[in-house]
């Protein structure tokens, strides 16, 4: 055995360093990566790039060659990622400190372009949590807290959205979206101010609401009451004589009549009057 290792040791190792060498030129490139071929430090030709319009299976992934030494494969991730913010304190328009977790969706669409211009999916997700932290501030800069609240906080993500995504396109990516997790108010003083704050807005916001109710009652009853007026006078006027003998009824009624329902009868009373009291000039004919 020891012979013919002597005779053919260096056959073997010739063949050992050409399949080494063979194997060194091939490039296996998954569905889920891209990947630059680069020559001499220049990037020259992308493998598997991701296009919208391209189906899955027919992007171009599989084996590949590469000359040694002379080329290199650079791997880039084809499918979407998240990029986390760590908590940031923001300065709302009203002059409240928030504190904001948001995350984005992102995906390299151009993996030359993100070659030249970072060259690492570590260096890109310092880039991008750099600049939406910034497009942050300053969109929410814009708002009130109140404001996070409503579905005006929808019009606020698309304008992050937008604003880092044309500046993550100078590195080759895209931003698809942009979501605040939380943005909450500081605890402690700051968070119990603003409690107290909104509180007294809304008590203040339900008193002016029920003046203005107090007022249209006061301005119903009053047109109401001049309507039944001119009703009234209209009706004395067509026979003063019987709307006298209407309301001297409705009088007698009230004072002589039993006691309604829900008032205390106090037991029976009795009323002296002169014959010919004014008051009773409807038991006399009406004279």
């Amino acid at each position: 055995m020891e012979t013919i290792w002597q005779n053919y040791k260096a056959s073997v190792v010739a063949v050992a360093i050409l399949i080494v060498a063979a194997l060194s030129t091939v490039v296996i490139v998954p569905e889920t990566q891209q990947a630059v071929k680069i020559r001499t430090g220049e990037p020259v030709y992308t493998i598997n790039q991701y296009f919208p319009d391209q189906e899955f299976g027919e992007t171009g992934a599989g084996v590949w060659f590469r000359i040694p030494i002379v080329e290199r494969i650079q791997f880039v991730d084809r499918r979407i990622m998240a990029l986390d913010m760590e908590r940031e304190t923001v300065l709302s328009n009203d002059q409240q400190r928030l504190e904001v977790d948001a995350y984005a969706r992102y995906r390299i669409f151009d993996p030359v372009l993100f070659v030249e211009r970072v060259g690492s999916e570590e260096r890109l997700v310092g880039q991008l949590n750099q600049i939406l932290t910034s497009v942050l501030r300053q969109e929410l800069g814009r708002r009130t807290f109140a404001s996070l609240l409503t579905p005006e906080r929808g019009n606020a993500m698309n304008n992050i959205r937008d604003s880092l995504d044309t500046q993550a396109r100078q590195y080759g990516a895209q931003v698809l979206d942009v979501r605040i997790k939380r943005a909450d108010l500081p605890q402690g003083t700051p968070l119990d101010a603003a409690f107290n704050r909104m509180r007294s807005e809304r008590q203040e916001e339900a008193e002016t609401i029920r003046a203005g109710g107090r007022r249209d009652a006061q301005i119903i009853r009053a047109e109401a009451a001049a309507t039944a007026a001119e009703i009234y006078a209209e009706a004395y006027n067509q026979d003063p004589a019987f709307y006298d003998f209407y309301r001297a009824m409705q009088s007698y009624r009230e004072t002589f009549g039993p006691a309604r329902q829900g008032e205390q009868n106090v037991g029976e009373s009795s009323v002296i009057l002169s014959p010919d009291n004014d008051y009773l000039r409807q038991f006399q004919g009406g004279r």
